[in-house]
């Protein structure tokens, strides 16, 4: 473990060990329809978030989803590790990207993570400050599973399953 990243983080990367099993490394969610293209999904903690395909009601789509899952992933890595010494003044992320259809079929094109943090004046916030480059490419090549999962593709299994 290097000083860079705290504690809390490296149980979040995968080790690929053979001790790993299934179920230290499943997550999941569940997704109920509550009504014309609107859903909601529950984690197994209980939370709960809903999405549709925008327009009138101020659910997210699935692609805001996607976009909010790559930000606030690479947030909490790097608020971890800068927030070592000192809290941010500002700690705002935005995420972006192009949604094309092309010979691909359906995809987003120029996905982009910005940060906008400051850090308090005095020794802590240079710290941070010092830290907060490092931090953001922590996250992209290694840390954030979303955006990792996004940038090596991986594969994604379609099932139908029936109660009947």
């Amino acid at each position: 473990m290097t000083d860079d990243i705290p504690a809390a983080i490296p149980a979040a990367i995968p080790t690929d060990s053979p001790a790993d099993s299934p179920a230290d490394t499943l997550r999941s969610v569940e997704l109920s329809r509550i009504g014309p293209a609107r859903f909601k999904a529950t984690n197994a903690r209980g939370g709960e978030t809903f999405f549709g395909t925008g327009g009138e009601d101020p659910d997210f789509t699935p692609v805001e989803l996607l976009l909010a899952a790559i930000a606030g992933c690479s947030a909490l890595d790097v608020e971890a590790i800068t927030h070592k010494h000192t809290s941010s003044t500002t700690f705002d992320v935005r995420a972006e990207g192009h949604k094309v259809r092309d010979e691909h079929g359906n995809h987003m094109t120029g996905l982009r993570v910005s940060f906008a943090v400051d850090f308090p004046d005095g020794p802590e916030g240079d710290k941070a400050r010092d830290r907060l480059e490092r931090a953001i490419e922590m996250s992209r090549d290694r840390l954030c599973t979303v955006s990792r999962t996004v940038q090596l593709g991986e594969e994604v299994v379609y099932e139908p399953v029936s109660d009947r």
